[in-house]
């Protein structure tokens, strides 16, 4: 590539970021030509594309880039050393490529309406909103516990396989299409991530490639917690960027799943995010409810707690904190709390529609 085109090309970049925040400034053109019209043709592609192949083709993507700039820095150093505002001009060559490729793949979904502006639905409540949902997620969660077990004391113990959890959750999705068109799931492609352990020592249990159109899954997760995951990362894969957009259409078609074990996890895994809303705003209730639980719903919740814990090292909040400016930079204006916003979501769409 000449050093002309080269320059045209780094120039593009900061014309790149005006011109995306200016036409990420109308959701409602986002909404019908981009997300509605443009992606979906994407998606299907990439999917039909590397859907069928058994292992993620985008993180064999992302590691053969990673090996090809480590030979070039090492190659060309002395000439880097030389002329170091060559190569400056090649990390911005890079850095504008990316930026366009992501955004036309997925990335302007950032910019589009809401979940609330399709659902109907708000995103305030009340705390006594809060307390009378997590005790009602609390009965759920003891219930379904106690019928999948047949007492309280034992902890569920999901007994699919990874790819059987993957299967579970597409028929989930071809089950909230009939109420929900929009979240048809056509040409799947659901994988467990090449890079699982190292996205648990960062803190993350899974995620979208932009461009492969790949939902990766953290495999090593414990698989009480794969089928909400794996809904979530599919939300993604529909156009949803909103990380509390996919919680919540994580829980929706995980609950809405025939299946005892997919509605269990859904109905825990939510009330874990309402506890911890509780816990800050009122820590009486926190500990009311806290209490009320099946021993075999908190070894679940222990359970998670501890996979966690084991993987925990002083570079995870380096990692969230970089996902945290990756996420603000990209309209989502809460960064990584975006996740917890589910609470409100889920309190609201319960008293207009009830599940």
């Amino acid at each position: 590539m000449g050093q002309k085109i080269k320059t045209i090309i780094a120039i593009a970049l900061p014309l790149q970021i005006i011109l995306v925040k200016w036409v990420g400034s109308y959701p409602e053109f986002i909404e019908k030509y981009y997300s509605n019209a443009l992606y979906p043709g994407i998606s299907w592609f990439l999917r039909t594309l590397f859907g069928w192949v058994p292992f993620s083709i985008g993180d064999l993507f992302y590691l053969a880039l990673f090996i090809l700039a480590g030979r070039y820095i090492y190659i060309y150093r002395k000439s880097i050393k030389k002329k170091p505002l060559l190569f400056l001009k090649d990390i911005v060559v890079v850095l504008s490529i990316t930026y366009f490729a992501f955004h036309l793949l997925w990335g302007m979904n950032y910019y589009r309406q809401p979940i609330t502006w399709k659902l109907g639905i708000e995103k305030e409540y009340s705390n006594d909103e809060l307390v009378t949902f997590t005790q009602y997620l609390a009965e759920r969660s003891n219930h379904y516990q106690a019928k999948i077990t047949r007492d309280s004391i034992d902890p569920v113990k999901i007994p699919y396989s990874k790819k059987e959890i993957f299967k579970k959750t597409k028929d989930g999705y071809a089950l909230l299409k009939e109420s929900y068109p929009s979240f048809e799931y056509k040409k799947p492609s659901l994988k467990s991530s090449l890079f699982s352990l190292p996205l648990t020592y960062m803190g993350y249990g899974g995620y979208l490639n932009p461009f492969s159109n790949e939902a990766q899954v953290n495999g090593i997760t414990p698989l009480y917690r794969l089928p909400t995951v794996s809904g979530h990362e599919v939300g993604h894969q529909l156009g949803y960027s909103a990380e509390d957009a996919t919680n919540f259409i994580g829980f929706l078609v995980t609950v809405r799943n025939e299946d005892v074990y997919f509605k269990y996890t859904a109905y825990s895994h939510a009330l874990a995010y309402c506890l911890s809303d509780l816990s800050r705003k009122d820590d009486i209730k926190f500990q009311e409810i806290v209490e009320q639980l099946n021993p075999g719903v908190k070894k679940n919740f222990k359970e998670v707690s501890e996979f966690w814990k084991q993987y925990e090292n002083p570079l995870e909040p380096v990692f969230k904190s970089i996902f945290n400016t990756f996420l603000k930079a990209n309209n989502q204006q809460e960064g990584i709390k975006s996740y917890n916003s589910v609470v409100g979501l889920l309190i609201n769409y319960h008293d207009k529609y009830t599940f």
